[in-house]
């Protein structure tokens, strides 16, 4: 008999390859893909830290400036103020007449914001799911509009205010902003409402429902986001909105009672006899900070909103 070991009783050996103990292993050492992915997710984020710093240096210099009086202002013009003057921000609300330059703005921009929406959702929901004969037409003649510069409309535009009995008014002001802003709110909101799914709706007029219950009930909630995307845009371009109302809106008084806010900031700027107290210049950037807050606001309250609805209408 054979006296050689039987191969059951060998141990078997070990499929793995001997690893030095000092050797990582390749899985645990991060490659050198992701070290570069890290390296250009960070650049963007290195060209932050400037824009960050020339949006934030103007606002401290204006509001440094705004607690200074005229002499500080001359004298140190980077320097901090000598002493906190809050009372510069009441005197240029009650003195220097911001209070009727911000009233008469917000009256213009809601009634022109309001009226822009209200036109505008009714005509873009109407095109996106009824489409007529001459819709598409109609579709370009808003993107038209789009293109079409404000100052080239200028001299026909104090016209035709004029012969209708709207110049130097407030209605004559919000149905132009309306007008103005109608093509882009048109043109974004109808490429919003036609990604809406049309199950919901055609299941709602299977059960019964009517046009308006199903404009109303179904269609507004889900264009929320887009909605309060373009009324944000609306409001922001509206508010901000100077060479209309210089053309449209002339001085009325000796006070300027009926300019809006970008009129009245410029005038108290360029007149000719504006240092009347010894914070006259720290009340103009005391109304220049007034009329951020509402802007800063809005964007607080719906910087959320406005990325849903732009990211869901790029993802649609």
């Amino acid at each position: 008999m054979s006296t050689q070991p039987l191969m059951t009783d060998r141990p078997a050996p070990d499929p793995r390859p001997a690893t030095p103990a000092h050797r990582v292993p390749k899985g645990s050492r991060p490659s050198r893909s992701s070290r570069s992915s890290r390296v250009a997710a960070l650049i963007p984020q290195l060209f932050l830290v400037p824009w960050a710093l020339v949006v934030a240096v103007p606002l401290v210099w204006m509001l440094m400036s705004s607690l200074k009086t005229n002499v500080e202002i001359y004298n140190s013009p980077f320097g901090p103020p000598s002493e906190l003057r809050v009372g510069v921000y009441v005197d240029a609300w009650t003195e220097s007449n911001i209070s009727a330059f911000f009233l008469n703005t917000v009256v213009v921009v809601a009634g022109g914001v309001g009226l822009t929406m209200l036109l505008a959702v009714m005509t873009a929901y109407v095109m996106a799911k009824y489409p007529f004969r001459g819709s598409r037409a109609l579709y370009y003649l808003y993107l038209a509009g789009m293109t079409f510069p404000v100052f080239l409309a200028i001299v026909p535009l104090v016209k035709i205010v004029q012969s209708l009995g709207l110049f130097a008014t407030p209605v004559g002001l919000i149905l132009v902003y309306a007008a103005f802003s109608l093509p882009f709110s048109v043109f974004f909101l109808t490429a919003f409402f036609r990604s809406l799914p049309e199950e919901l709706s055609e299941a709602a007029f299977i059960d019964g429902a009517g046009h308006f219950w199903v404009f109303f009930r179904i269609m507004l909630p889900l264009a929320r986001p887009g909605l309060i995307s373009i009324a944000v845009f609306n409001f922001l371009g509206q508010w901000n909105q100077y060479l209309i109302p210089v053309v449209l809106n002339p001085q009325q008084d000796e006070e300027r009672s009926n300019y809006v806010l970008s009129q009245g900031l410029a005038a108290l700027a360029l007149g000719e006899n504006y240092e009347t107290s010894p914070t006259s210049m720290a009340q103009l950037f005391a109304g220049l900070l007034i009329s951020m807050v509402p802007v800063l606001i809005v964007y607080i309250l719906f910087q959320r909103q406005v990325q849903q609805g732009l990211t869901a209408g790029a993802l649609k």
